[in-house]
C-alpha cells in the first residue's frame, strides 16, 4: 500500500511538471484585472499553470487599456517586451476592440480579441497549448485566482455604460450597461469573504446605475426579495460586512439623487464611509461640454448634506484640466470650488485627446503649457487641502486595515484610502498581520499619508 500510494504520487507530480504554462500581463483599470482573474481561474480550472516569468511562459497573455493614448503606448510597450521574450502571445482587453492598431505593429501576434471576450481568450490559449482538465485534482479555490492580495478583492457589478461624455471612449470599447444579477453578486461576495477577503471594493463603470438595464429585476435572496438595484446591493453588502467584521468600499459612483440613500449606511458604519465620485470639473459650460451625468445638480450643496449625514465620510474625485475649450474663468472657477468642497483625496489628468473622443472636436484646444501650468496650480492647492485634512487627524484612534508588515512596522491603509490610489498609515506595534483591522492612534501627517501606534 505505501509503495502504491508513493508512485501515485510521483505521478502527479510529473503530470503537475508538464502542464502547460501562462504568463499574464494585466494592465488598465481594476475592471481589466477582474476581467484577468476570470481568465485565469477557468484556465487554473483545466490544469494550467501560472508563470511568473516571460520566458517560461508557452503562452503569454496580456490584457490592455485603451482609455487614453498613454495607456495605449504602454500597453504597445508590453505586448512587445512579451513578444522580445516569449513571441508566443494573445492580446486582450480594450485596445483588442480595434485590433488593427495592435496587428499592425505586431503581426506575429497569436490572436486579439476584445474587451469581456473571456471564453475567446481562453479558447486561444488552448489552440495555442493544449491541457487536458484532470477532474480529479482540486485546482482552482472556491473564489477564484485573484492578482490583489488575499485580504482585499474588486467586486464588479456590471459591464460597460449608458453615459456618452465627450472625452470617453469606454462605451465604444465595452459597449452599453450591461448589469449583473444582484444574486450572482451577493454570492460572489459570500465566497470571497469566506475565503478570507476582509475588504471588498465595488466596481464598474457607473456604480449607482446598477440594474438600471434590467428594470430593477428582483431576485428571491435567503427569506427575502432583493432588487438589482444600488441601494438594494448596498444594503445586502452592508448586513454581511456587519455580520463578518469588513470592510466595502463604494467605487465610481455618479451623484444621481438617489445615492443620498446610502449616506445612512456608511454612518451606521455597515459601508465604509468614502465614495468615490468622478466629478471631473465644476465650471457649468465645461461640465455640458463633457456631457457628464447629472452635471446640473448642486453638488456643493449636496456634499455638506452628505457630511451632515455622515460626518466621518471621505470624498474622493478625479478631475481633468485642459479640457478643449477650457478658458482660464472656468478654472478659476474649479480651483474656489476646490476651496470650498475641501475633498479628501483627489486625483487630476491632464486632457488627451484620446482617438475617437467626441471632445477632439470641440475648439479652441487648450495649449499643452497652459495645461502643465494648470495641473500644477491644481495639484498644489489640493495638497494643501490633503495636508491640513490629515492634520485634524492627528491624536484620533481609527480603524486600519494592515496592507503589509515589515521589521519597521506596518503599512496600512484608513477607511479614508483605497489601495493603491490613496494614501497610507505606518503602524509602529506587534504582533500584526495583513488583513488585520485595529484600532490606530495617528500620531503624525504629511501632505497625503499619516503615521501611528497601535492603540492599547
Amino acid at each position: 500500500m505505501s509503495t502504491a500510494k508513493t508512485t501515485k504520487t510521483k505521478k502527479k507530480n510529473t503530470k503537475a511538471q508538464e502542464a502547460p504554462t501562462v504568463g499574464v500581463v494585466s494592465l488598465g483599470c481594476p475592471k481589466a484585472l477582474v476581467d484577468t482573474e476570470r481568465i485565469l481561474t477557468q484556465l487554473r480550472s483545466e490544469g494550467y499553470e501560472l508563470s511568473p516569468s516571460y520566458e517560461d511562459a508557452n503562452v503569454v497573455i496580456v490584457n490592455t487599456c485603451g482609455f487614453l493614448d498613454s495607456a495605449k503606448e504602454e500597453s504597445l510597450e508590453a505586448i512587445g517586451e512579451a513578444m522580445d521574450a516569449n513571441g508566443r502571445v494573445i492580446v486582450t482587453g480594450c485596445m483588442g476592440a480595434e485590433p488593427e492598431q495592435i496587428t499592425k505593429k505586431f503581426p506575429k501576434v497569436l490572436a486579439v480579441t476584445g474587451p469581456q471576450q473571456y471564453e475567446a481568450v481562453v479558447g486561444e490559449v488552448h489552440k495555442a497549448a493544449p491541457a487536458p482538465h484532470d477532474p480529479y485534482v482540486d485546482l482552482v479555490p472556491p473564489q477564484g485566482i485573484k492578482l490583489t492580495p488575499r485580504h482585499y478583492a474588486y467586486l464588479k457589478i456590471s459591464e460597460g455604460c449608458n453615459n456618452r461624455c465627450t472625452f470617453c471612449i469606454i462605451p465604444k470599447l465595452r459597449g452599453d450597461l450591461v448589469s449583473r444579477p444582484v444574486i450572482q453578486v451577493l454570492a460572489e461576495a459570500e465566497r470571497l469573504v469566506k475565503a478570507g477577503v476582509k475588504e471588498l471594493l465595488v466596481i464598474s463603470q457607473d456604480t449607482s446605475a446598477y440594474g438600471i438595464d434590467t428594470k430593477y429585476k428582483q431576485y428571491p435572496y435567503k427569506d427575502r426579495s432583493v432588487r438589482t438595484k444600488f441601494i438594494d446591493l448596498c444594503r445586502e453588502l452592508g448586513e454581511l460586512s456587519a455580520a463578518h467584521g469588513i470592510w466595502t468600499r463604494l467605487h465610481y459612483v455618479y451623484p444621481y439623487p438617489h445615492v443620498d440613500e446610502v449616506f445612512p449606511l456608511m454612518n451606521e458604519g455597515k459601508i465604509l464611509p468614502y465614495i468615490d465620485i468622478p466629478f471631473q470639473h465644476a465650471s457649468p459650460a465645461v461640465l455640458k461640454n463633457m456631457r457628464r451625468p447629472a452635471h446640473q445638480a448642486r453638488t456643493l450643496d449636496r456634499i455638506h448634506e452628505w457630511r451632515k449625514l455622515c460626518p466621518d465620510l471621505a470624498v474622493r474625485s478625479t478631475f481633468i484640466v485642459g479640457f478643449p475649450g477650457e478658458t482660464d474663468e472656468d478654472f478659476e472657477m474649479l480651483l474656489d470650488w476646490m476651496e470650498e468642497a475641501r475633498l479628501d483625496r483627489v486625483g487630476c489628468f491632464k486632457y488627451e485627446a484620446v482617438e475617437g473622443a467626441e471632445a477632439n472636436k470641440i475648439a479652441p484646444a487648450v495649449p499643452e503649457e497652459v495645461k502643465e501650468e494648470r495641473w500644477h496650480r491644481f495639484m498644489q492647492l489640493q495638497q494643501e487641502i490633503s495636508a491640513e485634512k490629515l492634520q485634524e487627524k492627528i491624536g484620533r484612534t481609527i480603524p486600519v486595515i494592515i496592507d503589509s508588515v515589515g521589521k519597521e512596522g506596518a503599512l496600512g491603509r484608513t477607511s479614508a484610502d483605497a489601495p493603491e490610489i490613496d494614501g497610507n498609515i505606518t503602524v509602529t506595534g506587534k504582533g500584526l498581520s495583513p488583513g488585520d483591522i485595529v484600532q490606530v492612534k495617528v500620531t503624525g501627517a504629511d501632505e497625503y499619508d499619516l503615521t501611528g501606534t497601535l492603540a492599547a
